[in-house]
């Protein structure tokens, strides 16, 4: 068994977990996929949650939130610091999401609200960069993204991975222990427009129609979920 650790950073809405589950179940679902023998060990970090020891788990990932960066609450200072704590023992550590501009902020990087607008439906990307982790071999990184916010400087020895031109830093890596993506691998294209629909308020209606016709196409959550696990427990 390999246990990893999911540092867990929202919840899903409430209307939308009988059919979807939370972002726990969501990850133990993709995970599965690829590898039965994988473990969740959930560490809820706005609540303070985090290993008593790094050696807990083999390494650690953290999901999307609703919050951002520049939110200013404490509990992000927090996850900012551990993440700077992984990267100084050496400790396996992959970003979804808000967990790939947090990675950027915690080692020098920034982010902020894109002026391209938001980020929905399945995002096409090309790799642009193969590292030994990254199998299968894929020239693409097609995965469903649901963003406003993206890494605008990188940090220091950051190397992009996978690239397009709505998000140029879709998928990084720093050093040999911390890496990250802007997408989602355990969203569904039912939870992608389930969650479209909850923010027809924000989300302008062209960029829905687009999200929703991308939602037909291909996606590679599978091979990303699989470099994420070969990441973690190499």
């Amino acid at each position: 068994m390999i246990t990893l650790g999911l540092l867990q950073c929202d919840d899903i809405a409430d209307p939308l977990q009988p059919e979807h589950g939370n972002y726990p179940a969501m990850f133990a679902e993709l995970f599965k996929k690829v590898d039965p023998d994988i473990r969740l060990r959930i560490y809820d970090v706005r609540q303070g949650e985090y290993p008593q020891d790094l050696s807990e788990c083999c390494g650690y990932l953290s999901t999307g939130s609703q919050h951002g960066m520049g939110d200013g609450l404490a509990w992000v200072d927090k996850l900012l610091e551990f993440i700077r704590e992984l990267n100084r023992a050496g400790t396996p550590y992959f970003g979804i999401c808000f967990g790939h501009q947090a990675l950027a902020c915690a080692l020098g990087g920034a982010v902020e609200l894109s002026t391209k607008g938001w980020g929905v439906g399945v995002s096409f990307n090309n790799v642009i960069a193969r590292k030994e982790w990254m199998s299968p071999v894929s020239d693409q990184l097609d995965i469903i993204v649901s963003h406003q916010d993206q890494i605008t400087r990188l940090p220091e020895g950051a190397e992009v991975l996978a690239e397009s031109l709505f998000c140029p830093y879709y998928m990084i890596q720093v050093g040999k222990h911390m890496a990250s993506v802007q997408g989602h691998p355990e969203f569904t294209p039912a939870y992608s427009r389930a969650l479209m629909d909850r923010r027809r308020d924000r989300i302008p209606p062209n960029r829905i129609r687009e999200a929703e016709a991308s939602l037909s196409a291909h996606v590679d959550s599978l091979v990303l979920a699989q470099w994420i696990v070969n990441f973690l427990t190499k």
